[in-house]
């Protein structure tokens, strides 16, 4: 391939370690452990797996010599920044621990492995790969491993290759298929370790033991350059107000994070308008009272962050969708035989007068979007309304209104955009090259200590890369039940913006000045070489969090 100068520049970085992955270590075990929450429904479903103590790795002068393993490996779900450098922290691990290890990647995600799909990664392959964005290495697939004959169909294929351990890196549903399949091969002794890796630009995969998932710092950094870049245009041409959309569908740990960083006129944290049970027209009232406020000084320009999910945060919204779907999926074929330019006053006669009445509020093209683009199992697409036009359009509409009163006093003209898939394949910040490899080489360290149903841990990460504390946490000690699809599944709790967080309260205690100043920050992109402060700096979020 054609490598451009900073691809061939970054691939010689040697990413930090903890000091304790360095040479020989111990695995030093900790607390047993129990899930976050329904622990006898949980127990019950992994009577294998289910309270095992934390782990924790140790520099040792022991040595051990370890027996050639092979190592399977898969990318499940969306692309995040820093997951070749996993996939090389394994090959290393287990390279350093037994030079006639083997690493396989199974070809675009979960589904390679029940098609047996695969290819051997060797050293020249790996060389190719590290430090760089993207899952192009092997490809990513979105499967869900949980049926049985799924499974048998895979312990073939690891069977066939001498396979002892398998490595899923992905989100919290991946992360849970990864358990299931641990917790399956533990029951049936089939000799073959699941171990799991925190990926996901959203964030929304941490608690005490798992501090951010991989992806997020990168992520995060490109976004709030281009943020940064459309600040200071905006406050160039001083003319219009920018909505700006960024990826978080469950979570708004992203927009949470740029704001931040970046310190715009608005942010809208979801978590914060289902607290307040804030309705569509509170949210559009708050935002159009900043754009009035700003007016009046004669900044009739400023910046909006606006979180992907948080349409499904809005109670008011959350009901008409569900009673939306129930509706749909009912009369599909009756509603299928109605002309498109009779379909809204069709659906407003059918629903219920408090989801008719905010159905018939809505722009004309978010009600289309909200009635016709479904997903395979009958609900809303929600990434795919247009969050921040349906938000400017109204409050368009409320200054329209104001004016003819005379509370609004400017002008106001809009522009949109989403940042979704820019900030995915990036290649990695410093943060994220150094915090994946040592996930990777932790995994390769929890495989060689013989456990499974494990989630790598790299704690500690806002101190030098030296002093980070590596080791394991039980899947299931993040697990909780929940209704999907009709029915209750184990799964991992998915972490929300907590609204006493400190990451959260420093951004409130500023939001209102940042709300009628213009006081933003320009980030400019990544920088991967040069001083440390500009160079190595973790997330404004996980340095919040860590704060002594």
């Amino acid at each position: 391939m054609t490598k451009s100068a900073l691809q061939i520049a970054r691939a010689a970085y040697q990413p930090k370690l903890p000091k304790a992955l360095k040479g020989a270590v111990k695995a030093v075990a900790g607390a047993a452990t129990q899930s976050v929450a329904d622990q006898e429904a949980i127990q019950k479903l992994f009577p294998n797996t289910y309270g095992m103590p934390l782990i924790k790795f140790e520099a040792t002068d022991e040595v051990v010599n370890f027996p050639a393993m092979n190592v399977g490996v898969i990318l499940s779900g969306g692309q995040a920044p820093g997951g070749h450098n996993v996939i090389s922290g394994i090959f290393d691990g287990i390279k350093n621990l037994n030079k006639d290890s083997k690493l396989y990647g199974f070809i675009l995600g979960p589904g390679g492995l029940v098609d047996h799909n695969y290819m051997e990664l060797t050293s020249d392959i790996i060389d190719e790969y590290r430090n760089t964005g993207g899952f192009d290495i092997i490809g990513s697939g979105r499967t869900k491993l949980e049926k049985e004959d799924q499974f048998e169909k895979g312990l073939e294929i690891l069977k066939q290759l001498d396979i002892k351990a398998l490595v899923i890196i992905g989100g919290d549903d991946s992360n849970t298929n990864a358990c299931v399949l641990a917790e399956y091969y533990a029951a049936k002794k089939c000799g073959v370790q699941v171990i799991g890796c925190p990926k996901t630009i959203d964030g929304d995969l941490k608690n005490e033991m798992i501090e951010t998932s991989f992806g997020f710092d990168t992520a995060c950094k490109v976004y709030s350059e281009v943020i940064g870049n459309i600040q200071r245009d905006c406050n160039s041409a001083r003319k219009y107000w920018h909505f700006i959309k960024l990826m978080g569908r469950s979570a708004s740990h992203i927009a949470l994070e740029c704001a931040l960083q970046v310190q715009p006129n608005v942010c809208i944290v979801s978590e914060e308008v289902e607290a307040k049970d804030m309705s569509l027209d509170d949210v559009v009232t708050y935002i159009a009272q900043v754009v009035a406020n700003r007016a009046a000084q004669g900044n009739n320009f400023g910046t909006v962050l606006i979180p992907e999910g948080l349409i499904e945060f809005i109670p008011a919204m959350k009901r008409l969708i569900a009673e939306l779907n129930d509706f749909l999926a009912a009369n599909a074929e009756e509603f299928s035989q109605i002309k498109k330019s009779h379909q809204r006053d069709y659906i407003i006669r059918k629903l219920s007068p408090e989801n008719a009445a905010i159905y018939a509020s809505l722009p004309e093209g978010v009600a289309r979007q909200l009635t016709l683009d479904r997903d395979p199992h009958g609900n809303v697409q929600v990434s795919l309304i247009e969050t921040e036009k349906l938000l400017s359009e109204m409050v368009a509409t409320k200054l329209a209104a104001w004016k003819e009163e005379g509370k609004f006093v400017g002008k106001f003209a809009s522009q949109h955009h989403f940042f979704g898939y820019e900030g995915r394949c990036a290649a990695p910040s410093n943060y994220d090259a150094d915090y994946c490899y040592s996930l990777g080489y932790t995994a390769a360290s929890l495989i060689a200590n013989g456990k499974t149903g494990y989630m790598s841990s790299v704690r500690n990460t806002t101190a030098p890369a030296d002093q980070w504390i590596a080791g394991g946490v039980p899947i299931t000690m993040m697990m909780n039940m929940e209704r999907r699809h009709g029915e209750m599944k184990p799964v991992i709790q998915k972490a929300l913006v907590k609204l006493d967080g400190a990451p959260f309260k420093a951004f409130a205690a500023q939001r209102d000045q940042w709300a009628i100043t213009t006081d933003y920050v320009y980030p400019g992109p990544i920088q991967y070489f040069g001083p440390t402060e500009v160079c190595d700096q973790p997330t404004k979020t996980l340095q919040l969090e860590q704060a002594k």
